[in-house]
Parts: structure tokens; C-alpha cells; sequence
């Protein structure tokens, strides 16, 4: 089965995300911010990460940054999810290596159609 980490670090998004992932039959791992993030990648290992943007004690391109240095998520997807979906913002977080980009609200086809782009089925 494939295995998913989700840092959010609010709990109605992650349930959301939970309930899309875990019906779709992927593993799901949550995270409450970055530094939770970081201790569930060191611990384990994901084929696809979902990072909010905006974390509390690490932000998802902190996150990104530091998961990009290991070799073992040098070529993982990694989604940035986010509120902020300002112009240039999509682009930005391309630039600095997430794989995707999904504005919030999450809309759960969206999510559930990159989720299979990325890593297939479960």
C-alpha cells in the first residue's frame, strides 16, 4: 500500500484530506507542522508528501528544502497545498521543487486526480 504524509496544521483540513486519501485506499500519516513533518519523513518512508504552505515552527518550503537534501526524498512528489493562492504563488512553488500545486479549498477531485498522476494507484 502505498503511503501518503499530510502536514496541515489545521484539523478540518487534514480530516478532509484524510477522508479523500483513505477511501482512494492509500496509507495516511498526519503532521501538525513542520517540525512534525520532518520527524515522520526521518522516521519512515512516503511516495507522495502533501505540504501546507503555511506551517507553524516550519513552513512547507522549509519542509521542501530540507526533504530535497536527503537522498531519500530527492525525487519524491511533494504538493504544496495553500490558502494563498496569490498570483505567481502557483509558479514560486514550482520553482523552489514542489512537484504540484493545489489551491484551498482543496478540491477533493483535484486532489484525488494529482494524487494518481504522481504515484498511481494504491
Amino acid at each position: 500500500m502505498k503511503r501518503i504524509l499530510v502536514a496541515e496544521d489545521r484539523p478540518a483540513s487534514r480530516e478532509l484530506i484524510r477522508t479523500i486519501i483513505e477511501a482512494s485506499g492509500y496509507e495516511l500519516v498526519e503532521a501538525e507542522n513542520g517540525r512534525e513533518a520532518m520527524e515522520r519523513a526521518a522516521n519512515g518512508t512516503f511516495d507522495l508528501i502533501l505540504l501546507d504552505l503555511q506551517m507553524p515552527e516550519i513552513d512547507g518550503f522549509g519542509v521542501l528544502t530540507q526533504l530535497r537534501q536527503s537522498a531519500a526524498y530527492r525525487h519524491t512528489p511533494i504538493v504544496a497545498l495553500t490558502a494563498s493562492a496569490m498570483h505567481g504563488d502557483r509558479e514560486r512553488a514550482l520553482a523552489a521543487g514542489f512537484s504540484a500545486y493545489i489551491p484551498k479549498p482543496v478540491d477533493l477531485n483535484k486532489l484525488r486526480t494529482e494524487i494518481k498522476r504522481l504515484i498511481g494507484g494504491p
